[in-house]
Parts: structure tokens; C-alpha cells; sequence
């Protein structure tokens, strides 16, 4: 039996791991739920599974939970950064999912593995700000990380039983988005309504239009460097439309290893609940013969220069990929709020990138001073931005 604490449960990841949990009612065990405002959603999770713990992002909303459930559950609601933080570090919790958007997911977190529990990691920014202080102290205290990104768990399932030092290459595939033929100009007219329909996948608004500019294929592919600790040179990235191989590992014989499987996010979060065993999901076989063919074409950066800057910034490193999330996090919410388009979103990201001063990432303090310095800058470019479009 495992002791589950889930961070961003309302989300799509949270919403699918509560479903495997109450799927396996003999394995898994809930502890604590941790959302942000989207509290109606949280209130009926509550009810449902009579968790020990609850968290919300402020005491205002915890205010308003505790009066919507009127006593008639005995789960304590606790707020704000410190309540993330007392969830996850709680002593009878095992495993922690971390599926909470953006780098507020960073010191729950990090907490977490100081705690010595293991985390399943849904939150990109999280290894992309402060992978190498999350892996040492990963390393320090015994504690596994089990990806939930399928790429990732893709990697970590061709992996298993082989040598690392036989390790070559790591390939990413990725779908390409709704955009992958779009021509500049094309580009150019998309709203936010047309970036939010993904062809694959069903997700959170902010991952979805990183899969429609594919920075998150380059976040990834940061996060695979600190993941798997390869050099970012050893990490290649290749467009699959099929989304049936969700990545590959190649060693130093050419032996190629793959995991394949139908594009659903179920199957990467049961893996990393119930590692090393794959528990019986619902998912059909490949129909391979109806699939027909699987394609591959090479991205093009050009056009989707949100991965370009992405994989500069893994290059580069230090606190630059804690300053391109950030910035990136600014640019997305400006673009769906109807204030830039769309390809000014890496416009925005790069003359922040080109505004900082790089500084080694040595503690979590210093990984969230440069997610906060940059959301500020591309905070003011963003400004200077709009009025250039007034004028």
C-alpha cells in the first residue's frame, strides 16, 4: 500500500492519477490534495475520497473551502506555500505527484525529496529551474523521481535493464502540435482558441500552447538532461505525427530501444504510481496495420523558435532555463489573454533571455530569484510591447 499525496489535483494529471487511485483501491492509499483556486473541484474530491489534508494556494480560498464543507468531513485545509509544503513533507506519505503548473511546483517539490519521499514529476519548470539542486538532493537522500512526461517515461522504460554507461543517445519524439505545417504567415494569424486544440493530447492550457509552439519539447529535453544525466548534445529531438513511439534510447552498439503505445496520458502516470510493474490499464493494443506507417520529420526551428531558445538555454545553463520559464510563463498567459500573438510569444522570451546577467542556480533560493527576475523583465518588455502596438 502506497501513500499518495497529489499536488495539483484538479488539473489533468491530478484528475487522471485520482482516477487510477480509485481504480486500485488496494494499492494506493490517499493522504493530502493540494489544488489551486478551482475549489468547487476540490470540494467534491474531498468528499468523494475523504483525504487527511487539503491545500489551496491562499487562505482567503481555504476560508471559503472550510465554510463549503461545513464540518462534515474531518480533512484539515491548510493554505498558501507553507500548506504545499506541510502536505507534502507529511510522515505517513510515500510518493509525492507532483502535477502543479509552473514553478510554484518547485518548493513543494524540493521539499518533498528532503522529506525523503518519492516523487512521480509531472512539472516541467520544476527540473527545467533547479534540476541539478533536485537531483543531487535526489541522489543525497535515496529518494526516485519517476517521470510522468510519456517521453520521459518512454526513456525511463528503455532504460531498465541496461548499463547507462552504454548509453549513446536519447531520441524525444513529439507530435509537432496543431501548427507543425503552418508556414510563418499562417502562424502569424493563429488565436488562442486554435492553439488550445491539441491533435493528441487533452491538457492544461499553458502545456498546450507550449506543445503548439513546442518550447515544451525543448523544456523537455532539458529535463531529460537532468533526468538521465546526459550532456544536452546526446539528446536529439524528432517529429513523430502518429504519436505512437513516444521516445527512444540508442546505445553505443546502434541498438535502438523504444516504447510504443497509444497517445494517453493514463498509461506514463500508472507507470510511475506502480514502478517497476506495469498494472493492467484500459488502454487497447496498437493496431498496427490500421496505423499503417510511422513517420518522422525533422523540426523546424525556424518557424518554432520557442524550441530553438529552449535548447539554447539548456546549452548555456546556469540560471538561464530558470529565466527562459519564466519568461515563457509571462508570454503564454499574454498571448491567451489576447495582448501579443503568437509568434511574438519567443520574441518576448528571447529579449528577456538577452536582458540577464547568468549566475550560477546553488540553491532554491537563487533558482526562484531568477524565475522572479524574469517574470518582472519580460513583465516590462511585455508593456513596452503593447505600446509600441498602439502607437
Amino acid at each position: 500500500m502506497k501513500n499518495i499525496c497529489i499536488l495539483g489535483s484538479t488539473g489533468s494529471i491530478g484528475n487522471t492519477a485520482i482516477d487510477i487511485l480509485k481504480e486500485n483501491p488496494e494499492e494506493y492509499r490517499l493522504i493530502a490534495l493540494g489544488a489551486g483556486r478551482n475549489i468547487e473541484l476540490l470540494r467534491a474530491q474531498i468528499e468523494e475520497l475523504k483525504p487527511r489534508f487539503a491545500a489551496v494556494v491562499n487562505s482567503e480560498l481555504a476560508g471559503k473551502l472550510r465554510a463549503s464543507l461545513a464540518n462534515r468531513l474531518e480533512t484539515e485545509i491548510v493554505a498558501g506555500p507553507d500548506g504545499y509544503i506541510e502536505i507534502a513533507t507529511l510522515s505517513e506519505v510515500d510518493l509525492v505527484v507532483a502535477a502543479m503548473s509552473g514553478a510554484s511546483g518547485l518548493v513543494p517539490t524540493y521539499s518533498a525529496i528532503r522529506s525523503g519521499k518519492d516523487i512521480a514529476l509531472a512539472n516541467k519548470e520544476t527540473l527545467v529551474a533547479a534540476g541539478s539542486l533536485l537531483m543531487k538532493e535526489s541522489r543525497d537522500r535515496n529518494v526516485r523521481i519517476f517521470p510522468i512526461d510519456s517521453e520521459h517515461s518512454a526513456i525511463q522504460q528503455s532504460i531498465q535493464g541496461h548499463n547507462r554507461e552504454d548509453l549513446k543517445r536519447i531520441v524525444l519524439t513529439g507530435s509537432g502540435g496543431p501548427f507543425k505545417d503552418y508556414t510563418l504567415e499562417m502562424l502569424a494569424t493563429v488565436t488562442p482558441e486554435k492553439a488550445l486544440q491539441h491533435p493528441k493530447w487533452k491538457m492544461g492550457k499553458k502545456i498546450t500552447i507550449d506543445s503548439a509552439t513546442m518550447m515544451n519539447k525543448g523544456l523537455e529535453a532539458i529535463e531529460a538532461k537532468w533526468l538521465f544525466d546526459v550532456d544536452m548534445d546526446q539528446i536529439d529531438i524528432i517529429l513523430h505525427p502518429e504519436t505512437i513511439i513516444h521516445s527512444m534510447v540508442e546505445y553505443v552498439d546502434g541498438s535502438i530501444i523504444a516504447q510504443l503505445a497509444l497517445p494517453n496520458m493514463r498509461l506514463p502516470i500508472s507507470y510511475a504510481l506502480s514502478y517497476p510493474r506495469h498494472r493492467k490499464g484500459q488502454l487497447p493494443s496498437v493496431d498496427f496495420l490500421e496505423i499503417g506507417h510511422l513517420s518522422f520529420e525533422k523540426p523546424d526551428t525556424k518557424r518554432f523558435r520557442c524550441l530553438d531558445l529552449a535548447l539554447e538555454a539548456g546549452y548555456i545553463g546556469q540560471s538561464m532555463p530558470a529565466v527562459l520559464s519564466g519568461a515563457n510563463e509571462i508570454a503564454v498567459k499574454a498571448f491567451l489573454d489576447g495582448k501579443i500573438t503568437f509568434l511574438e510569444i519567443p520574441r518576448l522570451i528571447e529579449k528577456t533571455m538577452e536582458q540577464h546577467e547568468l549566475h550560477p542556480i546553488d540553491s532554491i533560493d537563487r533558482a526562484l530569484e531568477a524565475d522572479q527576475w524574469a517574470r518582472a523583465r519580460a513583465t516590462v518588455i511585455l508593456d513596452k510591447m503593447i505600446g509600441s502596438q498602439l502607437q
